[in-house]
């Protein structure tokens, strides 16, 4: 197998992980992978009355960094942008949301997903006015 298929292949997997773990805890999987115009949401969730868009990270155990140093100010912009657009798709501007990180990594046989609440909020991005209102 390619270095690319193993990497495809290990994202999916440390996805498919996530949402167990979100449905474990409680939260209701609404969407994965949305995408509109370029921009895509790994995981669109219920978490109560709050909408959570979760970003995914996975990285092998022997792979440098910590899996949320991938989440840096372009990737949270992206994601913003995206949920921006989700919001007005959907009509639900009135829903209160967050954007969560959820960081796997392969751990025996199975997977330890380490879940971060409010892993950004639009203060954290400069200009997020201008994009976060309905389309």
């Amino acid at each position: 197998m390619s270095n690319l298929a193993r990497h495809l292949v290990l994202g999916r997997s440390g996805e498919d992980a996530a949402v167990r773990h979100l449905r474990d805890h409680g939260l209701r999987v609404l969407a994965r992978n949305w995408s509109k115009r370029r921009l895509e949401i790994d995981i669109i969730c219920e978490d109560g009355d709050t909408l959570v868009f979760a970003e995914v990270k996975t990285r092998a155990p022997d792979s440098r960094g910590n899996p949320s140093d991938a989440l840096d100010l372009s990737k949270r912009t992206k994601l913003a942008k995206a949920a921006a657009l989700y919001l007005s798709e959907h009509d639900l501007w009135h829903v209160p949301c967050r954007f969560d990180l959820l960081s796997v990594v392969p751990c025996e046989g199975s997977f330890t997903v380490r879940h971060l609440k409010n892993a950004f909020t639009l203060d954290d991005i400069k200009g997020a006015a201008r994009f976060w209102q309905p389309f």
